[in-house]
């Protein structure tokens, strides 16, 4: 496979001596993003720093892992922040001392495991598309490390976490209503920049672990070594024989038949939504069986607004707005269609949790505390 570079692509823009020049390019270029399939799967570290250095208005650091390992106190057990399905992901802080020209942050810095589910492929689909793509509800990419077998991405720093430990953490005050229609909302705009990207992304893997809070309650999609580009001109979807993701959110179009679109991720962010609605997983095995499996149980009654209340998360403790709650139940009905059709776009999606933001938390019923009294 030949070897694209952005060179190759827009020579003509090529140039850029300057941050004046760089910013002109911006302007007046016809920018035209690079896609996954345009480049070699196995690209060396040298073909990466050209790729990303050339990557318009959003230039990528080059890390060693010596400066890593400063960062991170030489990835001390005590900075870890978490283990994905990539590896673990350490908290660090990098300024000018470590590399010119950075500023001083925190930072998260995300390590291979090499004896992991992903590899090489993952890692250079982080750089590909969050080294092109930059929306204030996708999460930043600083850089990267490509040093023999490691294989390294330093992100911004993101302070709460992620939505699956704010949601199901056991013992901690429950997330408000309207904290909950903030991130929905936020990942709802992230997921719609990258299905009307100019070359549609598809995420497929959208899920409570990969969306980041900031120290407000922003919603960053994070996590895109799975990403794969949509289908161009009359195609209505992708195929892949190779099934990604995280049990109990792919849509079932995907499951079965392979078929990848932008409406697999709307059934995947219907699969959040009801998440958020319960306070519930997707898949919990300590439930009982008939309440196991999320969708089956709960979305026959998110039409209902009578049975409404047996899907509401209880430790709202009633408080949130009747109306609005019925309409995120609709939402999240259609989200989670069995024929994607019917999905709506996440655009409407936008639209939708948008008017429903100004509603403020209510009680919609009393909520009484009984004392149980100890039997002495």
């Amino acid at each position: 496979m030949t070897k694209i570079t952005w060179k190759s692509i827009i020579p003509s823009c090529y140039k850029t001596k300057s941050k004046v020049e760089e910013e002109e390019v911006s302007k007046h270029c016809s920018f035209q993003r690079l896609c996954l399939s345009d480049v070699s799967i196995t690209s060396s570290p040298k073909d990466i720093e050209d790729l990303s250095t050339s990557f318009v208005g959003s230039k990528l650091y080059t890390f060693t892992l010596e400066e890593l390992k400063e960062a991170t106190h030489n990835f001390s057990w005590s900075n870890m922040l978490g283990e994905g399905g990539f590896g673990p992901v350490y908290k660090g802080f990098v300024d000018d001392n470590l590399k010119r020209g950075l500023k001083a942050q925190s930072v998260a810095v995300k390590r291979l495991d090499l004896e992991g589910l992903q590899g090489h492929r993952e890692w250079l689909a982080e750089i590909i598309f969050l080294g092109q793509l930059r929306h204030s509800h996708l999460v930043k990419l600083i850089g990267y490390c490509c040093e023999e077998k490691n294989r390294l991405l330093v992100y911004e720093y993101m302070p709460r976490g992620s939505l699956e430990n704010q949601l199901f953490r056991r013992y901690s005050s429950s997330m408000p209503w309207s904290t909950r229609m903030k991130i929905a909302l936020g990942a709802a705009k992230g997921l719609a920049f990258l299905h009307e990207a100019d070359k549609p992304v598809i995420y497929r893997d959208f899920k409570t672990s990969n969306i980041l809070l900031d120290s407000d309650y922003t919603a960053k999609l994070s996590d895109f070594g799975l990403a794969k580009d949509g289908p161009e001109g009359e195609e209505t979807h992708v195929t892949t024989t190779r099934i990604m993701g995280t049990k109990g959110y792919a849509a079932p179009e995907y499951v079965m038949a392979g078929h990848l679109s932008t409406k697999s991720d709307v059934y995947s962010y219907g699969v959040v939504l009801l998440e958020l609605l319960t306070g519930k997983r997707v898949v919990d095995r300590s439930r009982p069986s008939r309440e196991r499996s999320l969708v089956e149980w709960g979305r026959p009654m998110l039409r209902d607004q009578r049975k409404l209340h047996h899907v509401m998360d209880p430790r709202l403790e009633g408080q949130f707005p009747m109306k609005g709650a019925v309409k995120v139940a609709a939402l999240t009905h259609k989200c989670l269609s069995h024929n994607p059709n019917p999905r709506p776009s996440m655009r409407d999606v936008v639209k939708t949790l948008e008017s429903l933001q100004d509603f403020d938390d209510v009680f919609i019923a009393p909520f009484v505390y009984v004392a149980v009294s100890e039997k002495k």
